[in-house]
């Protein structure tokens, strides 16, 4: 009995010991920008009034009036489709304003016409164009190019979502840049070696990585891939949390839940491409090469200046800056307290960084094409509204929070994840996160998962009773309502 006593007082003396937690952190280093702001409640309700109102209308009448508006902004847009346009000309807020009369009208045809995905196409095309010609540093070139990029981008989606199965488009093709590198097809999409795959995942902290930024966007990850000369077989060099800097098959690419994802490409008219068009092929050939050389854990600390850990972005940008492309025009920035201080407790410590959605804002690189389908589209909405509903919380004060007492159990399996990393195997707790992290960020995963079952359930109410499913505000208002306090 006193053997069994003693080895008994031993273990309680260890869980006790296990308990005690680290060190707080210093204050965080907050951004010096501030986050965008719509500040637009009026336009989206008015959005969703003539939606209603159109979809009372009589066909032909629709149809006519849709005729005579498109007619009109195509003839606007054609008119300067040539022309340089600065940020400072009125193009570009008239184009928006003519897209959101007309989009609510498209939503509630009943045959729906191809015009929203052309004009789109057509539109961030000439702005991609443009802004090879702006100071992407300014505050007036970011944020108009993001309202046109990303505002566009969801009045289109928005009418995918009340588009049949027949009338969805999956893949939108925009430019199909030069590129002498291998390529291969990919969901019907010509891919090069050198190419950076934007992705969304399906994980709630992907929503995180994509909501979290002082412009919230689509996407959580990026990839490049690099296609072998001699097989043409495609790798994706990418970084996960799990196991730090990878390759993967185009299979295995595939099959890890994507909600969405854009190719894009550097162009062919840049200095260093034209002075070497296999340059993106050596790039990729570097970091492929370079993933195979060393171990190269996953950076949470989302440092891109310290290449002895990476995160996903980084490993597109290291490699083309091993060749003079310095990718991310501008740096992002996440400046709300309330995101700084939840990716505090998964790692983060540097919130001035390179963030996957920012890299469609960069004018060395051509959007050639985007995929999504309409189930994993709708995903993409309800994560995206789940997300902003938590983080309106995160920044009134809310903290994420773990059970103490099931710290020394997490340390022991951090602990054991460190004895399996060693041997070259993928740890319960990912190497770089702590067993602090990996509690903080189940009460994350808790958070998200109970707030999106009741959002869930609120868009199959309001679907039954309206007919249409809820635009994306609507989601965002019932999420909100859904937050577990």
């Amino acid at each position: 009995m006193k053997k069994v006593f003693k080895v008994l007082l031993i273990v309680a003396g260890l869980y006790f010991l296990l308990l005690i937690p680290l060190p707080h952190r210093g204050e965080l280093q907050k951004a010096s920008q501030s986050p965008f702001i719509w500040d637009q409640d009026a336009l989206w309700e008015n959005l969703e009034k003539s939606f209603l109102k159109a979809r009372a209308m009589p066909t032909n009448e629709l149809d006519s009036m849709l005729q005579f508006m498109t007619k009109e902004t195509d003839s606007i847009f054609h008119a300067h489709e040539a022309l340089t346009t600065s940020p400072k000309e009125d193009f570009y807020p008239l184009m928006e304003k003519h897209f959101f009369r007309i989009a609510p009208l498209i939503a509630a045809q009943e045959n729906k016409s191809a015009w929203h995905i052309n004009f789109y196409n057509g539109l961030r095309k000439k702005l991609k164009s443009d802004t090879r010609r702006w100071d992407m540093k300014s505050t007036e070139a970011r944020n108009l190019s993001y309202r046109i990029l990303y505002g566009v981008r969801a009045a289109v989606e928005e009418i995918l979502l009340q588009s049949s199965d027949d009338e969805f488009v999956s893949t939108m093709y925009v430019l199909d840049e030069p590129s002498a590198t291998p390529s291969v097809d990919i969901l019907g999409i010509k891919v090069h070696s050198g190419d950076l795959l934007v992705s969304r995942g399906g994980a709630e902290v992907s929503a995180f990585i994509s909501r979290g930024n002082d412009f919230p966007g689509n996407f959580s990850h990026v990839a490049i891939i690099h296609i072998d000369r001699e097989t043409n077989e495609p790798y994706l060099v990418e970084a996960h949390i799990e196991k730090g800097v990878a390759l993967a098959s185009l299979e295995a690419y595939l099959n890890d839940k994507k909600l969405r994802f854009m190719v894009m490409r550097p162009r062919a008219d840049l200095e260093q491409i034209q002075a070497d068009p296999m340059l993106p092929h050596k790039a990729s050939l570097y970091i492929f090469n370079e993933s195979q050389a060393r171990h190269i854990p996953y950076d949470f600390k989302m440092d891109y200046y310290d290449a002895s850990a990476m995160f996903c972005s980084e490993v597109g940008s290291y490699a083309y800056k091993q060749f003079g492309l310095n990718l991310w025009e501008f740096e992002s920035t996440i400046s709300s307290n309330g995101i700084m201080e939840w990716l505090s407790n998964f790692g983060v410590e540097n919130f001035v960084t390179q963030m996957p959605s920012d890299l469609e804002y960069d004018p060395m690189l051509s959007v050639v094409a985007e995929w999504r389908d309409k189930e994993t589209l709708f995903q993409d909405h309800l994560d995206n509204a789940v997300m902003d509903a938590l983080i309106a919380r995160a920044n009134d004060g809310e903290k994420l929070d773990y059970n103490i007492w099931l710290l020394p159990v997490a340390r022991v399996l951090k602990a054991y994840s460190f004895f399996l990393t060693s041997i070259g195997k993928e740890g319960v707790i990912p190497e770089g996160m702590t067993a602090e992290t990996a509690l903080k960020n189940n009460d994350f995963v808790d958070r998200f998962n109970k707030c999106k079952a009741m959002t869930a359930s609120k868009i199959v109410v309001f679907k039954e009773e309206n007919n249409y499913l809820p635009p994306y505000w609507q989601m965002v208002r019932f999420a909100e309502e859904s937050v577990v306090h």
